[in-house]
């Protein structure tokens, strides 16, 4: 690892000159963010990364919470984030594991085709039981062809679309409105023996589903997921006749395994108005993270890096997180907000969450604050948190689109206490189109086959040389060659694009910085409260599932 001295945070304040109008007045005081953003590099990001690699290597190939890799990233961050200064402490607390223990089969025997595989066909559902069955499969409340929007399908959601299920067979569901998890547990209570969950088959919903049940699944029955094609098959197999199903999963779940969330904090700054910038430092257990997500873990270290640097003294504090157990359902940032007294949620202006923001394939994603795009609004607040980075990236000729609060980030906790929240994403296991490659550069198909905005989203090949570890090499040349070079560090080809993370991590010391100088509420209030506590300088020297 590197050992980074740095200057201490909270030298000098920054001025706060107009460069860029904020949405509103209230939303955001405007603010000359162009040093900030000038001082934030892919160079430097990609470098962290590879220390996360090198970390990931170390310790079997993993950066998974619970494990050495985990604990190993969390002391970089911490020791970086120290010497410059922050306020830094560790929270610690317990979760449930999950590791698949050997290779799973999905094999229709009935009539007979040949075995699916997987890793391409089908994922097993992290947090899956363990079981070995071989029963007919049925059909459970599909909606063929698939409705026009996602999540249309109620497939599985409700005990009563499981009246008729004969117990002992395998429930076929679709992916839709609920988690994953409620799916499963009410075909388990049903008497399925297994279950296999199938892509909902929108644009965009067509993939092979790699799932994850959270860490308080514990109902002992195999769970994959699969693509929409597979579930659209085995559905129209149904109508002709019986279908026979060998599903296979091995898995083991540890109960009250220890991890932690890394917090570090600017030594000044008003403490009733905490501007949180947040990303989860874990992993999958199967890869490094390095896409997911080390590009927003390392991002967000080199913003509070130099920030520091540039001794930014901010107006409210700034508080980063590094979440702990993220892949095992959103535990640490659950954790994290169900430990704050009422008085603390209140003091949080807003939390901005950065959960990919590298993707090779990438697209420029904004949460849909407003819940114009999706219908799912945001906590008042939140909508002018959109607006800040919608606003930014029509400033630099950037093209822009919403994305849903499904709940399957970090924001998930802080919306649900009502606190404003917004964030960045590149996209993960969804298919780009033909419009967005119009937009973004990339491709939406290669050798006839779509693609995704990560090919590698959740496989030991999210790498810093995802061809060695197991990606399609002439897939990823030619998304490299789709961006002139972008995916490559040390002229080795990554599954981080650093055209994406250049204008992502801008993207995110922008708002960062606008909130932290802002003399108002992101929700509308117009001034602090004058009873607020400033930081001194006392600290100065010394970090899928629906």
């Amino acid at each position: 690892m590197k050992n980074i001295t740095r200057a201490g945070v909270g030298v000098v304040a920054v001025a706060a000159v107009v460069t860029m109008a904020a949405t509103t007045a209230n939303a955001a005081v405007p603010t000359d963010t162009s040093a900030l953003r000038e001082a934030v590099t892919s160079d430097a990001i990609m470098d962290h990364l590879a220390e996360l690699q090198e970390i990931a290597d170390d310790n079997d190939g993993t950066r998974a919470s619970g494990t050495e890799g985990y604990a190993d990233s969390i002391d970089y961050i911490k020791e970086l984030l120290t010497d410059a200064g922050y306020v830094v402490s560790e929270q610690k607390f317990l979760f449930n594991s999950f590791r698949e223990l050997s290779e799973p089969v999905f094999d229709v025997v009935v009539p007979d085709l040949p075995a699916y595989v997987p890793g391409e066909d089908f994922f097993t559902a992290e947090y899956s039981g363990s079981g070995d069955v071989t029963a007919p499969l049925e059909a459970v409340d599909l909606v063929l062809p698939p409705g026009a929007t996602a999540s249309t399908s109620n497939s599985g959601c409700e005990p009563e679309d499981f009246a008729d299920f004969t117990a002992g067979n395998i429930a076929l569901v679709q992916r839709g409105t609920c988690d994953f998890s409620v799916k499963a547990a009410n075909a388990y209570d049903a008497g399925a023996v297994g279950v296999i969950i199938f892509n909902e088959g929108q644009e965009g919903r067509q993939e092979t589903l790699n799932a994850t049940l959270g860490d308080q699944f514990s109902d002992e029955i195999p769970v994959v997921g699969t693509s929409f094609a597979i579930g659209d098959e085995l559905a129209a197999l149904l109508e002709e006749g019986e279908v026979v199903v060998h599903l296979k999963t091995d898995t083991l779940i540890e109960l009250d395994v220890p991890t932690s969330n890394l917090i570090a904090e600017t030594p000044t700054g008003r403490d009733d108005r905490v501007v949180m910038a947040g990303a989860h430092l874990d992993s999958v257990p199967d890869g490094p993270g390095i896409e997911d997500n080390g590009t927003g873990s390392a991002a967000l270290l080199e913003i509070a890096l130099q920030m520091a640097d540039l001794g930014i003294e901010p107006r409210n504090t700034v508080r980063f997180a590094w979440w702990g157990a993220e892949e095992a359902g959103l535990v640490g940032s659950q954790y994290y907000v169900d430990q704050l007294s009422k008085r603390e949620q209140k003091n949080i202006q807003l939390y901005l969450n950065f959960d990919m923001i590298g993707s090779p394939n990438y697209a420029r994603f904004i949460y849909d604050g407003s819940g114009d795009a999706f219908g799912i609004k945001g906590p008042t607040g939140s909508g002018n948190i959109e607006g800040v980075f919608e606003s930014y990236f029509d400033s630099q000729g950037l093209a822009s689109e919403p994305t849903a609060f499904d709940g399957r980030s970090d924001y998930d906790a802080f919306i649900s206490a009502g606190i404003p929240a917004g964030g960045l994403f590149t996209g993960a296991e969804d298919n780009k189109t033909p419009e967005q490659v119009a937009l973004y550069g990339g491709l939406a198909t290669f050798d006839g086959q779509p693609v995704s905005y990560d090919p590698c989203y959740h496989q030991p090949c999210d790498s810093m040389d995802p061809i060695d570890d197991g990606a399609d090499a002439d897939l990823y040349e030619a998304i490299n060659d789709a961006y002139d070079g972008a995916l490559e560090y040390d002229n080795v080809i990554t599954n981080v694009n650093t055209l994406a993370l250049e204008e992502m991590s801008d993207a995110a010391a922008h708002a960062i910085l606008t909130f932290a100088m802002s003399t108002g509420s992101v929700s509308g209030t117009a001034k602090a409260s004058p009873n607020a506590t400033l930081h001194a300088g006392e600290h100065l020297g010394s970090h899928f599932r629906r």
